[in-house]
């Protein structure tokens, strides 16, 4: 008996250990989900008569969100980096998702613009709510297509054999929250202290916003995955960019984190333009010359 135990592999209650690790940053992404649909709540409640305690709830919710990122890019770059990714943990980061980036920013953008603009019934606070139901499905259509896509690697579309690691196929569903979010933490009093008229126009234009959102993380858009970055020669620049980013959100994080949610959002949507063009020209170029 004694020589088996000796034959065991070693570190093996370490190998188990790992694999708690990846859950429990998945855990606190949907801590943050929980606390920022309770601050959203709250500061609700207390908009038309404190707007300023408001203003720190609905702040609040909107760093709770950012944060829940960060906890949601970590937990997946640890699963790969240990090696202890599962199909299990896939689902349950998806489940996670659908709340802290799904139905957290659909509260908060309710609780901060819809419902204090707009009276409850009228057409404004109608279509509010059907768009916020849309970004809600939408991104859930595109949780489940990126876990189909990645546990079976198998020919899903004509013409698309494997899975991109290096590209994700529509806007995901963090950056989209995460950039209705930065729009709170930019300017997180309740649209109500801006007065009726104001109030109106800001949240039609922020419904467009939340439309534009949805429809990118249904669409064959590509947005880089960012899983391969840091590899070969380019790992220094990535270090000094993560560095000034990181010193950026920390000195100015109203406008930082407006600007790195936006620029990710419309890098997608710039690309696809781009070869949209120059596919258009080398066709009409083609056709010329036959």
């Amino acid at each position: 008996m004694a020589d088996e135990k000796d034959n065991r592999p070693p570190h093996k209650g370490l190998k188990k250990g790992l694999y708690v690790i990846p859950t429990l940053f998945t855990a606190a992404n949907v801590a943050m989900g929980y606390l920022a649909v309770l601050s959203s709540i709250r500061g609700f409640s207390v908009s038309a008569s404190n707007p300023e305690l408001a203003a720190s709830y609905f702040n609040g919710a909107g760093l709770a969100i950012g944060l829940a990122i960060l906890f949601d890019t970590v937990d997946g770059r640890i699963a790969r980096a240990t090696r202890t990714a599962t199909e299990i943990g896939v689902q349950f980061d998806s489940l996670a998702d659908v709340l802290t980036f799904g139905i957290a920013p659909t509260a908060l953008i309710y609780a901060w613009a819809i419902a204090p603009a707009f009276a409850e019934g009228s057409f404004g606070h109608n279509l509010g709510v059907f768009l916020l139901f849309m970004f809600l499905m939408c991104g859930a259509f595109r949780l489940a297509r990126f876990n189909l896509q990645a546990t079976r690697p198998v020919k899903l579309i004509e013409g698309a054999t494997k899975v991109d690691k290096k590209a994700f196929i529509g806007l995901p569903i963090p950056p989209a929250g995460g950039l209705l979010a930065a729009l709170v933490h930019f300017a997180p009093a309740p649209f109500s202290s801006y007065g009726p008229v104001p109030a109106h126009y800001y949240t039609y234009a922020l419904m467009g916003l939340v439309g534009v959102l949805s429809i990118l993380m249904v669409s064959t858009i590509r947005y880089t995955s960012m899983k391969t970055a840091g590899k070969g020669p380019q790992g220094m620049f990535l270090v000094l960019a993560i560095a000034g980013a990181a010193m950026a959100v920390w000195l100015y994080s109203q406008y930082a984190l407006l600007a790195i949610a936006g620029l990710y959002v419309g890098h997608g949507v710039i690309w696809w333009l781009l070869r949209s063009l120059f596919s258009k020209g080398k066709t009409e170029e083609a056709e010329t010359s036959s």
